[in-house]
């Protein structure tokens, strides 16, 4: 069985995008989503596939908070406000509200499932709803992804709403998931207005912090005057970088901070915009098979048989009931 070493890591995972990156090209002819397929390029290659033998959530989620960051921010960049600004609140409606109705009417299919589904497991109420708010706010890499990548239609300015949602709805799912789990470990009782209040605070200081941000980015972009052009990009990683630890270190919403200064970013006059715009689609679509390859990489075939028709279950209510 192969091990990811220092030694062999830029070897082993250059393979695995390379791969990926012909597999998707098969797939994209078949309209299978491109990311699916690099999930499961993942999964064939790990430690029940080929042999890659990759067991570290903690580096999965260092790489997936990377890479959100980026994904975020290059999202914010091409969303323009005067597609956004009719639709402001049935996005925030849907990013907030919509959120909790999805984490409460998931966590009660979950629960009723583990008391008369006729399944081994039995979940409490609020592991339940634990359960269902981690799975309660849309990927945003995978909206992104398949927004630009398929170049939909979308009618009634679907698309904005889609995108706004998708890019502010983590500081919800997030909070509910912190909350919750505080509830489960130590048996507290669900607060509302202490969920508010943590709420509040995460919008707040993220929209803050990513609005000004945004607009230092901008400054220093056109005023820095940097004797190589190729410089800029790097620059712009640098902020988005020092956005999110900047926020996530006064416990604001990193996530939510780099959208909102993508956005002003985007949108704002700004010297060496073709440069920067093509290095950070490079680098999202690197980020992308990246994250993906990792998450599958992390998942064993033959644990899910035992819980695939639950999964299944959920997931089909989540698609065609929760989210409707």
């Amino acid at each position: 069985m192969l091990t990811f070493t220092t030694e062999n890591i830029f070897l082993l995972g250059s393979l695995l995008v390379l791969i990926s990156i012909l597999i998707s090209k098969t797939g994209y002819r078949f309209g299978i989503p491109t990311l699916l397929l690099f999930l499961f390029t993942g999964m064939a290659f790990g430690s029940e596939g080929l042999g890659l033998n990759f067991d570290s959530p903690k580096d999965t989620q260092f790489i997936g908070m990377i890479a959100l960051s980026i994904i975020l921010f290059s999202g914010g960049m091409d969303t323009k406000y005067k597609e956004i600004k009719p639709i402001i609140g049935p996005g925030i409606i849907l990013s907030t509200l919509g959120v909790v109705v999805t984490t409460v009417l998931t966590g009660s299919f979950i629960f009723g499932l583990s008391q008369w589904g006729g399944i081994d497991v039995k979940l409490s109420l609020m592991v339940s709803m634990l359960l269902a708010a981690t799975m309660s706010s849309t990927d945003s890499a995978s909206v992104f992804n398949l927004l630009r990548s398929q170049r939909m239609g979308l009618k009634h300015r679907l698309r904005p709403i889609l995108e706004l949602e998708s890019g502010s709805n983590d500081s919800m799912a997030y909070m509910l998931t912190l909350v919750l789990m505080d509830v489960v470990l130590s048996g507290t009782h669900f607060s509302i207005q202490g969920l508010a209040v943590n709420l509040l605070e995460q919008f707040l200081l993220g929209g803050a912090i990513g609005y000004c941000a945004g607009r230092i980015t901008v400054w220093l972009i056109n005023h820095i005057n940097l004797p190589n052009t190729a410089l800029y990009p790097v620059l712009l990683l640098c902020m988005v970088f020092i956005t999110f630890t900047l926020t996530d270190v006064v416990h604001g919403n990193g996530y939510l901070a780099v959208y909102i200064a993508g956005l002003v970013v985007g949108n704002s006059r700004l010297s060496y915009r073709r440069e920067m715009a093509t290095f950070l689609d490079g680098l999202t679509w690197l980020l992308q098979i990246v994250l993906f390859l990792t998450l599958g990489l992390l998942v064993n075939p033959s644990e899910m048989a035992g819980v695939s028709l639950t999964a299944l279950a959920i997931g089909l209510f989540i698609m065609f009931v929760s989210r409707l």
